[in-house]
């Protein structure tokens, strides 16, 4: 699962990327000023930034700047046509490509395709692809370890695969059905109970108070999800 940052403050443009960018295996964090890219790179795991230059409270290049003292994820930025002294500058600052407004869909999907490899490649990514992350809560995938707030917690292997799909789709709402299917690998029959049970069990774990969950939601009628 890659994550990849949309910064523009025009929200149309951050509804059409995600248009062009679809794909199941990337997930999507929005911000419309620089100042709130920058926060979402200090505070979350980013595989790829693309971003507008001109925006309000912190233009990109300023934004740039800040995100290369803390991290080498790779900066897309979002240029109008003609805006070449904007480009130079974006790349004289660290950035890793530009995308020239209007998009051609194919061509925002290859370049970010590209600089995901590439990246990956490289070992920039810092374990992107077996340690999971929300809040406090970090599954180590190649370990099978599970740890809240930095002490290991002890899970059973049911909960363990129930708790992994959940965090590889934060913010998505999983049917029981849905989760019965991934953990046991058939169809569920009858009740919902058997995943509820385990569902209680995993938010005993890592739920300070299980009752007025932080991490492990259920929506009503529709299933669970993990809070993004």
């Amino acid at each position: 699962m890659y994550h990849i940052l949309l910064c523009d403050d025009e929200v149309d443009i951050i509804y059409a990327l995600k248009i062009y960018l679809q794909n199941p295996d990337y997930l999507f964090l929005e911000a419309h000023t620089g100042r709130e890219a920058l926060d979402i790179v200090r505070e979350n795991m980013v595989d790829l930034v693309l971003m507008d230059i001109m925006m309000p409270e912190m233009d990109g290049l300023t934004a740039l700047e800040e995100i290369r003292k803390i991290s080498n994820v790779p900066v897309l930025f979002l240029t109008a046509k003609g805006e070449e002294m904007d480009k130079i500058a974006g790349l004289g600052c660290g950035a890793d490509d530009y995308i020239t407004k209007p998009f051609h869909a194919p061509e925002v999907a290859a370049r970010v395709k590209s600089h995901l490899r590439r990246y990956t490649a490289l070992g920039g990514s810092v374990a992107k692809n077996h340690i999971l992350r929300i809040g406090g809560i970090e599954l180590d995938d190649d370990r099978k370890q599970v740890s809240l707030d930095g002490e290991e917690i002890s899970l059973t292997p049911t909960e363990y695969q129930i708790l992994k799909l959940l965090m590889s789709h934060p913010g998505k709402v999983f049917s029981p059905g849905e989760i019965y299917s991934y953990v046991w690998k058939e169809e569920m029959l009858g009740s919902e109970g058997t995943v509820a049970v385990h569902i209680r069990h995993v938010r005993e774990k890592i739920e300070i108070d299980p009752a007025q969950p932080r991490y492990l939601k259920v929506v009503w009628g529709q299933g669970y999800r993990m809070e993004e």
